[in-house]
């Protein structure tokens, strides 16, 4: 399997996009958000993917920057399906509010036709905490990552990758990601940038906070993302190096676009 990083910074970056990702494995795709506009149309055809390569989604909360890509992937790929040119259904995963969400704001800002698709060939999927689906071959499931500001969900595939969402990884949930031989976690800066930045008013992490979370859990391979933006020519050495002061295992800083084999 690999993950495919589309995006790695948070809401309000300009110089990378808001992050979200592509499991692939078994010949499928799994993409996890969507970013915030029609730039996770740009991403996809930079990284070698075709819209009709991308059949199962998970949109972890409603914040905007994870979840209205969706509507234009809903919008471009319902074209594509009136027109013959998409083959296959199209998945949607999300908790209860999620869902709602998706599909208030694809029948107010679609057209009929495309509003048309889900339930069709379009399906949004509600998944409640616990409960496990098969997407690409692989067993995920679903869990509540107890967010304080706006429900979320996270997941852990076949026991072996979690992915925690956008905020710190709480002890309740750090159940589903002990022992994990990968974990996404989010890291919103540097430790020694925290004053610059203020990631604890926004319910983030630092390097710091994310690396010793993974030592704590047995983690052996965590991948920071959902950062800031203002030195992406040098975020990959210096998250790193801040890093190994207190995770002992293998530290992903990934770019836009790279690949990571799992």
């Amino acid at each position: 399997m690999k993950i495919t990083m589309l995006g790695t910074g948070n809401a309000l970056v300009s110089e990378c996009y808001n992050t979200c990702f592509i499991l692939s494995g078994n010949g499928q795709n799994f993409l996890v958000d969507t970013g915030g506009g029609n730039g996770i149309l740009h991403q996809l055809n930079h990284a070698g993917f075709s819209l009709c390569d991308i059949h199962d989604v998970f949109i972890s909360h409603t914040h905007i920057d994870h979840i209205l890509g969706a509507i234009w992937l809903i919008r471009i790929s319902a074209q594509r399906m009136n027109k013959g040119l998409f083959p296959g259904d199209v998945n949607i995963y999300g908790h209860d509010e999620v869902i709602a969400m998706l599909d208030e704001l694809a029948r107010r800002l679609l057209l009929p036709y495309q509003y048309g698709f889900i339930g069709g060939r379009i399906h949004l999927h509600t998944v409640s905490a616990g409960v496990t689906r098969e997407i690409i071959g692989h067993e995920v499931r679903f869990w509540d990552i107890n967010s304080p500001r706006t429900k979320q969900f996270g997941f852990t595939m076949d026991c072996r990758l979690a992915f925690c969402g956008d905020e710190p990884c709480k002890s309740e949930c750090e159940c589903h990601v002990s022992g994990c031989e990968w974990m996404i976690h989010e890291a919103f800066c540097l430790h020694s940038e925290a004053e610059r930045f203020s990631p604890y008013e926004k319910n983030h992490s630092t390097v710091k906070d994310a690396c010793m979370t993974a030592q704590r859990l047995g983690v052996k391979n965590l991948i920071l993302c959902h950062t800031e933006d203002s030195d992406l020519p040098h975020r990959k050495e210096r998250y790193t190096a801040e890093g190994r002061l207190y995770y002992s295992g293998n530290i992903f800083v990934p770019d836009d676009l790279e690949t990571i084999t799992l």
